[in-house]
This record gives structure tokens, C-alpha cells and sequence, in this order.
């Protein structure tokens, strides 16, 4: 490729071939979008990625690779990587559409693993996912809740956690306080994929801390290397109201934003979440530290849905992912839309530009 093509190479794992990623990917290779922002390659099933786009009527062709240096993708070019684990899995393109499938499972899992190699070697700049089902990871005998997990496991990285991001809507976005326009905003969640009784042992005043730093480090390459504003969410109704309901905002939350805030960081809270996000997506804040991962993920897909994009913080690693799940239940109809994916991408061409900046560039 030429030496002055400044674009990163940004994976796409396949994620659960029964479920929408494969379409979504065919969907948005045809997209001018997606080129200009990177250059892509697909780590999956080729068989499976033909499949794709001759659902959705795509002009484009898969190519089978064997490495990503190979890759030189196009509108009408699908550079594709099958990991030869993958390969012993038999046809994927066989796994019934819409299923839970150890098959998928497993293979989901393996796209995801090459990829992290491949990114941890320098030989990716980044990865964005597409969604596999944790049903068909336990199938395979994998006890991973989800992508996050698997990923800190790989890069054996103990601090770490997820963020949504929601990307400003190009037709809303207002200038902030000095006229310039707002980057989107990122909630950071303390607590992830565990039921939510378990929700209150998680909770630490170190675990809260730990998340504020994340969010602040995460957003700057997103704010121009500007210190983020971080808003911290209270975990009981009214901020648990000088503890007449709860006093986990008192013993846990509040000291962490006050040790924080010693520390130089511009973050506030515990605020009510009834009126948090509604000040934050109005501009008021760049990133909301949530307690648990409902309380960020309803307020984010409700204002944004289609704009919503992961991405994992804490990570040697540039990772995002598409913000929707494997859709079973209009899975290979040809009509998933690839909006969040394109999002997704140019959320990770911003990372790997911010830590360019910072650290030195890794490209294709």
C-alpha cells in the first residue's frame, strides 16, 4: 500500500455468524464512509462473508487472506482473514440463521482472539467488533460474559471497563462554552455484565476512582487533548437523599469524586440520574462514570441508538464495537441497519490518531 496512506487498519470481527454482523458488514463496505475513515479488512468466515453480500445485493467480493499486510481493501474489495482454529469448526455457513449455535460461539470467539493478536503485534491499529451471543460462548464451553472480558483477559489487562459513546449528532450539536462543537458524550460503567443484586458488593470507593481516571484518560483524544468534564452518577434514587435512602453515595461514591477532584480532575457528583443525563447530553459534561450497566446503556440508546458505539478502555489495544446485539430476530433478512458500525469505526480512527499523537504511530 502506499507509504503515504495515513489511514489505520481497523479489523472488523465478524462476531456470531446466526446473528446480523456479516450483513451488517456487507451493508457498510459499499459505504464511501467507512474507506475514507480507515482502511478495513474482515476477520471471519469468507464463505460466510459471500453469503452477506449477495443478501443485501453488494457489488463487492470477498478475498480470502492470510495476513493483514495483504490486505487492499476497496468498495468493490473485501480483504478477509479465516483464523485456521476457526477453520476446524466445519462449513459455518451452514449455522442456521437466528440460532443459538456452539459452532458460532466458538467461532466468534477465535476471530475476536486473532484479532487481539494481531492488534497487540502492531500489525492492526485497531479492532471493531460485531456482536457475538453469549449463549452460543457458553455452548462452546467458553465462560466469557462477553467481548469486554475476553479482551482484558487477552491483554492481561486488570483495570479496565467499557464505555458507551455516544457520538454528537451532526445536526444538533451546538458549540460549548468557548463556540466549538461538542465531541459526543462517554459513559463509564463501574460494574458491567453481573446481576444487579450484585451490583452493591462490587461497589468500591477505589473501583469508582478507578473508572473517573479511566473516562478522563478515554475522552481526551476525543476532546482534542482537552481535560474532560466527568460527571459521577449517584447509585440510589435522589443520590439516596443525605442517606434517608441509601448511603452508598455518602460512604463509597462521594469520597471518590472528592479524591479525584485533590487529584486535579474536573469531575462532580454523585448527581441524581433522573436529571444527569439530561444536563450531560445537553453539553454539560463530556463523560458520566455510571454505577452499573443499565443506568449508562438506557440513556444512551434512547437518545442515540443508531450513534452508540463500545468501546473498551483500559486496553494496550484500540477496541470498539457496534452498540446493538446479534438481532436474532431479523438476522439475515437482508435489512440490519450499518449506521452504528460506521460510528464505530470512526470512533476508533479517532483513538488511534489520539494515541498516535501521543505515543507514536502503528499502521498498515
Amino acid at each position: 500500500m502506499p507509504a503515504t496512506d495515513n489511514r489505520p487498519r481497523v479489523a472488523l470481527t465478524m462476531g456470531d455468524v446466526a446473528g446480523v454482523g456479516p450483513e451488517v458488514i456487507a451493508q457498510a463496505w459499499s459505504d464511501p464512509t467507512l474507506h475514507r475513515l480507515c482502511q478495513p479488512l474482515v476477520i471471519g468466515d469468507p464463505d460466510v462473508l459471500r453469503k452477506a453480500i449477495a443478501l443485501v445485493s453488494s457489488p463487492a467480493g470477498a478475498v480470502m487472506i492470510d495476513r493483514p499486510e495483504l490486505a487492499e481493501p476497496s468498495t468493490y474489495v473485501v480483504p478477509c482473514l479465516m483464523p485456521t482454529s476457526a477453520r476446524d469448526l466445519g462449513p459455518l455457513i451452514d449455522v442456521p440463521a437466528g440460532t443459538v449455535d456452539r459452532r458460532a460461539g466458538r467461532a466468534a470467539y477465535d476471530f475476536l482472539i486473532a484479532a487481539i493478536d494481531l492488534a497487540l503485534a502492531g500489525r492492526i491499529a485497531a479492532i471493531t467488533t460485531l456482536p457475538l451471543t453469549k449463549e452460543s460462548l457458553r455452548l462452546a464451553g467458553l465462560p466469557h460474559p462477553g467481548h469486554t472480558e475476553i479482551l482484558a483477559e487477552r491483554c492481561k489487562a486488570s483495570d479496565h471497563a467499557m464505555m458507551l459513546y455516544l457520538a454528537a449528532d451532526p445536526a444538533l450539536a451546538a458549540g460549548d462554552r468557548q463556540g466549538e462543537r461538542r465531541p459526543g458524550l462517554g459513559v463509564v460503567h463501574v460494574t458491567l455484565h453481573v446481576a444487579l443484586r450484585q451490583v452493591f458488593a462490587l461497589l468500591s470507593t477505589d473501583a469508582v476512582a478507578s473508572k473517573i481516571r479511566l473516562a478522563d484518560r478515554a475522552m481526551r483524544p476525543l476532546t482534542g487533548g482537552k481535560q474532560p468534564r466527568v460527571a459521577v452518577s449517584s447509585l440510589n434514587p435522589h443520590a439516596g437523599e443525605n442517606g434517608l435512602f441509601g448511603d452508598e453515595e455518602i460512604r463509597t461514591i462521594r469520597p471518590a469524586v472528592e479524591a479525584m477532584q485533590a487529584d486535579g480532575f474536573d469531575v462532580h457528583g454523585p448527581f441524581p440520574n433522573d436529571t444527569l443525563y439530561h444536563q450531560a447530553l445537553g453539553g454539560a459534561f463530556d463523560a458520566v462514570v455510571a454505577m452499573y450497566h443499565d443506568q449508562g446503556h438506557i440513556a444512551l440508546k434512547t437518545a442515540g441508538f443508531r450513534r452508540a458505539v463500545n468501546v473498551t478502555l483500559g486496553l494496550p489495544i484500540v477496541r470498539t464495537s457496534v452498540a446493538h446485539g446479534t438481532a436474532f430476530d431479523i438476522a439475515w433478512q437482508g435489512i440490519a441497519d450499518p449506521s452504528s458500525l460506521i460510528e464505530a469505526v470512526r470512533v476508533a480512527a479517532h483513538l488511534v490518531a489520539g494515541r498516535d499523537i501521543s505515543r507514536g504511530s502503528i499502521r498498515g
